[in-house]
């Protein structure tokens, strides 16, 4: 009797250790998660976008005249002053080839030009004719008037007509060297092309002075060719004069004002650079982004804020990362991000209630992608879980993850 009692017991005992073990394995265990403190402190909100360098005033020097453009000898970089440096030359162009319509209308002007050329010297000839009968009729008045045998009246005729005379063969000569310049025009008409450069000639050669001083930014020709008036030839301005072109969404850009500040990145030195918002321009334009989507886009323009020694390696045209301030307090109380999450149309966090993770509605102001503002909802120094995963419901059990 003893023996199946003691039988029976240890059965008992064993069923009992089976069981309390199925009820330890199958209960919940605590998930491991990240935790964090909300904080108060400082917080600011900013606009970030690519930008690039350029010197305020850029100013393009064209040709002035068309003609043959020598080879500009000046380089990037170079220095130039106001009114001396001489940037580029250029040459009368050489004539054009001519149709055979211009070609039979040239020489048609040419014929022309020598029939009214040999008109002229026929009048010419009559006039010294004539002329040389006034002189000769003059002289023999002024004898008979010396002995009174023509009268006062008849001598200042015959004077009047030898003074007639002498400007006719003045205008005759005129018209006589105006035929032979229209001869010499219409001939010019018909001058041929040749190969090679243009003759250098001072008389002919008008240089290009640099109209302010600074340094040559960029060639925009640089080999000898025909250039017409108003080509670009080259760039100069002050490498001293920089600012910031910064494209913004205009959606975004309307959240900036003249006078924000603008942290500077990526610009390829070690530390970061300042600046201030001169100019949101109050125009936008149209931009095509990289996945080919039309975006409405307006320029910033920043001007640099620090010593020119900590941004001098930067150039006129040069990429950089701005990121515009639009909004800082200094005393906000905030989480990370990663905290938050959508809970029936509302923003949520997990407290860390002792060892469960409580579900709280919060009300979020201000978020710069990093940390967000809470209005109401929880307390600095309170604990929350950090990147929640699905695994986290309300009332779950909870335990710091181990580092």
């Amino acid at each position: 009797m003893g023996r199946k009692l003691f039988k029976r017991i240890v059965g008992l005992l064993v069923v009992a250790g089976l069981a309390a073990f199925m009820i330890y394995a199958f209960l919940p265990k605590p998930v491991p998660v990240d935790m964090t403190q909300v904080s108060r402190g400082p917080m600011q909100l900013a606009v970030s976008d690519e930008g690039y360098t350029r010197v305020h005033d850029v100013f393009v020097v064209s040709a002035p005249v068309t003609g043959y453009l020598l080879r500009i000898q000046s380089e990037v970089g170079d220095s130039v002053e106001a009114g001396s440096t001489t940037l580029a030359e250029l040459l009368p162009t050489h004539p054009q080839f001519l149709d055979e319509r211009s070609r039979s209308q040239a020489e048609a002007a040419i014929r022309s030009a020598q029939a009214a050329l040999k008109l002229s010297e026929a009048e010419r000839r009559d006039a010294e004719a004539k002329l040389a009968f006034a002189e000769a009729d003059a002289k023999r008045a002024r004898k008979l008037a010396v002995k009174g045998y023509i009268s006062k009246v008849e001598l200042e005729r015959t004077e009047l007509a030898l003074d007639s005379a002498k400007a006719a063969l003045d205008t005759a000569r005129a018209a006589e060297r105006v035929s032979e310049s229209e001869l010499d025009n219409a001939r010019a008409a018909l001058i041929a092309p040749h190969r090679g450069a243009p003759t250098i000639d001072d008389s002919n050669l008008v240089k290009v002075t640099a109209p302010v001083g600074g340094r040559v930014l960029q060639l925009l020709q640089e080999s000898e060719r025909v250039v017409p008036v108003g080509t670009p030839l080259l760039e100069i301005g002050n490498p001293g004069q920089l600012e910031i072109v910064i494209d913004l969404l205009s959606r975004d850009a309307v959240k900036v004002e003249s006078g924000a500040t603008v942290a500077i990145t990526a610009w390829g030195g070690d530390k970061t650079l300042h600046g201030r918002v001169r100019l949101v321009e109050p125009f936008g334009f149209t931009k095509i982004s990289a996945l080919g989507i039309e975006e409405q886009r307006v320029n910033v323009i920043v001007d640099f804020t620090d010593p020119r020694e900590e941004w001098s390696r930067l150039g006129h045209g040069y990429r950089v990362d701005a990121a515009i301030e639009i909004w800082r307090a200094d005393d906000v109380v905030q989480v990370p991000t990663g905290a938050l999450f959508r809970h029936q149309k509302a923003w949520a966090v997990f407290k860390v209630v002792g060892d469960r993770a409580v579900r709280t509605e919060v009300e979020v102001g201000h978020n710069n992608g990093r940390t967000a503002e809470i209005l109401s909802g929880i307390t600095p120094g309170e604990s929350i879980v950090l990147h929640p995963s699905e695994r986290i419901t309300d009332g779950v059990k909870i335990t710091r993850r181990a580092l």
